[in-house]
């Protein structure tokens, strides 16, 4: 049947909220800046050509998982689901599930809205059958679903392992949320990646082309516009590295020389060598995943992991209330 597509954008300008998150993170005694400000449409962009490059294991270990155990994970969930997409992106994860999943609604969520509209568009064209919905938002912070997303079997799905951008006391508190956003049939299908050697961990997060360093700078630009700030991306410099310790990938941004930095409200110097710290990505052992998931409200049903270990994607049905 015909489908539409309604994509609530977010204004261009920055709202009150996110300049005092920036700010805030600014003058923290660690400067940091969201990993969420990582995502306009460049930084989109380039997170898809990091995905292709040889390091970025993720992207193409859990694409073998899905499609070694796609037909399984159908059965597990049946068809007529709400699939809802957290960080779709391109939505390409979640498309290349429809001809097994089958799902009635699709809602596509990412906080780069002009990028997910354009992503949309070219999938509905695919699928005309599938009722198809965009939302731009940020999701990190709060989670409302409108009244235009059914309530029927609503399966979250969180691919490619962002659930370890957060640390794993606040990946209880969005997971949590998620389950408040769904009924008893409700479910997750959900990527994470595993605790492996440090090298791999390293290389992929420091690739030798530099893409993530480019992503990872583009940052700054993002936060220029959003904040009308004035840092200089030839000042500083990307640093990439696994915290053994915390089982966590730390990514920094590095100022080259002592510098100073401005924006709407507040102002900074920097010493050479000090950092900003833009993104943690956790790495869980398989039975630590499951407990978070448990102590999220959502069971797991089944584990799929690569012949390696090095990726598992977890489906869990929403724990009874």
């Amino acid at each position: 049947m015909p489908t539409s597509c309604p994509t609530d954008s977010t204004p261009d300008h920055a709202s009150a909220a996110v300049l005092a998150e920036l700010d805030a993170g600014l003058r923290a005694d660690t400067a940091c800046i969201a990993p969420k400000f990582l995502y306009d449409a460049l930084g989109s962009r380039l997170f898809e050509a990091i995905c292709e490059l040889p390091e970025y294991y993720p992207t193409r270990t859990e694409a073998s998982i899905f499609a070694r155990h796609g037909h399984e994970m159908a059965r597990t969930i049946g068809p007529g689901a709400t699939l809802i997409d957290l960080g779709a992106g391109n939505c390409a994860k979640a498309a290349s599930l429809f001809p097994l999943l089958h799902p009635a609604q699709y809602v596509a969520i990412d906080i780069s809205a002009d990028f997910l509209r354009e992503s949309i568009e070219r999938l509905q064209q695919r699928f005309p059958h599938i009722e198809m919905t965009g939302l731009g938002l940020d999701f990190s912070n709060a989670l409302h679903l409108p009244d235009l997303v059914r309530r029927e079997r609503r399966l979250f799905f969180y691919p490619g392992s962002s659930i370890g951008n957060f640390t794993p006391e606040q990946a209880r508190h969005f997971l949590r949320r998620a389950r408040g956003q769904c009924d008893d049939d409700g479910g997750l299908l959900i990527g994470i990646d595993l605790v492996k050697d440090s090298a791999t961990l390293d290389a992929a997060y420091d690739d030798a082309l530099g893409v993530t360093a480019a992503f990872n700078l583009n940052l700054l630009r993002h936060v220029n516009h959003l904040a009308g700030a004035d840092f200089d991306v030839r000042q500083w410099r990307h640093s990439g590295a696994y915290n053994a310790m915390d089982h966590r990938i730390e990514m920094h941004l590095e100022a080259r020389e002592a510098l100073a930095v401005r924006w709407r409200g507040g102002t900074r110097s920097f010493a050479r060598g000090e950092r900003i710290h833009t993104e943690n990505s956790y790495k869980y052992l398989p039975a630590a995943a499951v407990v978070l998931l448990e102590q999220s409200g959502f069971q797991a049903t089944h584990v799929w992991t690569d012949d390696a270990g090095w990726f598992a994607v977890i489906h869990a049905r929403a724990i009874a209330q």
